[in-house]
């Protein structure tokens, strides 16, 4: 069987590398850590789990210190995880049917939690995390593997939760970003994740100008311009800009008409919409069932990047809602209750509050 090494780098991780570490452990032949200046027990801890650990001296590039870290391993195949992640779901029998095809890079969803309105949500995209031996990296920030070999998608599920805190990574990483986009200032995934990064922190109006950008950049059928798309509507919307969402959703609908998380967004747009002007934007009414009604019937798992709950839960509550408000209470409780059923804590109280 051809052997795999965890290769990671790490900085002041003693929250939840030990995490990470057991999570793998069934999966991997070693485990490489590479601490790039930790001040807290890190390197211990990696220790006490097993793991190789290993010092370098940071140079402000994400790509050159995972590049030194794979030049420590001598395995068939690398799986690069932060200590953030752990895996949810996969075995290395799994893994190893899908990677003894070979020429490939093993491609994994990961779930990434974060906080919206008061609540913990969770988006899922696919990313290239298992690596042939000889690959490297490029991108000073968000780096990506530097190669052309397609990716297969293995049975692995990632967990991540460090974007419950919210705001830190992204005020890390925007420098980084920020330098590399004067660089090759028309880069659409550098614009895409600019401002997304400032969307996150609240800052509408500059996240809006490089999502502006990054539309205008982005080639049809990028893997991430779907989910860059959706923020883009989002921030247009909270910045008022409703005559431009309209003409954008007229444009993508074809594009993006499988798209949940799309669809989603049109539920919530055309709500403020009418709240916004109710005598002007009334004849959208019927399009805010139509529009979650749309996500149940795409359900979950279309989308490589999709926001987890857009086809399943989130759009039953939000229909519960609809229909609540509406005055059919026969409508909301079955919604509400689908909801529930799928372990949604907000319909679950919503049907206690109904039941009183």
């Amino acid at each position: 069987m051809e052997t795999i090494a965890l290769v990671m780098i790490v900085k002041n991780e003693q929250r939840c590398l030990k995490r990470c570490l057991d999570s793998v452990r069934g999966l991997v032949d070693r485990m490489i850590v590479v601490d790039t200046g930790s001040e807290d027990d890190t390197q211990e801890i990696a220790r006490q789990a097993g793991a190789e650990v290993y010092q370098y001296r940071w140079k402000d590039d994400f790509a050159d210190a995972r590049n030194h870290a794979l030049s420590l391993s001598d395995a068939d195949w690398a799986l690069i995880m932060d200590a953030d992640e752990y895996i949810m779901e996969g075995s290395r029998e799994e893994i190893a049917a899908v990677l003894e095809k070979g020429n490939a890079l093993g491609d994994v969803y990961i779930y990434n939690a974060y906080r919206e309105d008061g609540e913990e949500s969770c988006a899922r995209f696919r990313a290239s995390r298992i690596l042939p031996k000889g690959v490297r990296f490029k991108g000073r920030i968000h780096e990506q593997p530097d190669t052309d070999l397609p990716g297969i998608l293995l049975p692995v599920k990632i967990g991540h939760d460090g974007y419950l805190e919210t705001g830190v990574k992204e005020r890390r990483n925007l420098p980084y970003l920020l330098s590399e986009l004067k660089e090759r200032p028309e880069d659409p995934y550098l614009l895409y994740k600019v401002a997304g990064s400032y969307q996150t922190l609240g800052e509408e109006e500059k996240a809006l100008g490089y999502f502006r950008a990054f539309y205008k950049e982005a080639a049809p059928k990028s893997p991430y311009r779907p989910k860059g798309v959706v923020g883009f509507l989002y921030s247009l919307m909270a910045c008022g800009e409703y005559a431009e969402v309209l003409g954008i959703l007229e444009a993508e609908e074809e594009r993006l008409g499988e798209s949940a998380s799309f669809h989603f967004f049109c539920g919530v747009f055309y709500m403020q919409l009418i709240l916004s002007d109710t005598v002007r934007y009334i004849k959208y009414l019927p399009m805010i069932e139509k529009s979650y009604l749309r996500c149940l019937a795409i359900g979950a798992d279309v989308q490589d990047e999709e926001d987890v709950g857009a086809g399943s839960y989130k759009a039953a509550y939000n229909l519960g809602t609809w229909y609540e408000v509406s005055g059919d209470m026969e409508k909301a409780r079955r919604y509400y209750r689908q909801a529930a059923g799928q372990g949604y804590g907000k319909a679950q109280e919503r049907l206690k509050e109904m039941e009183k």
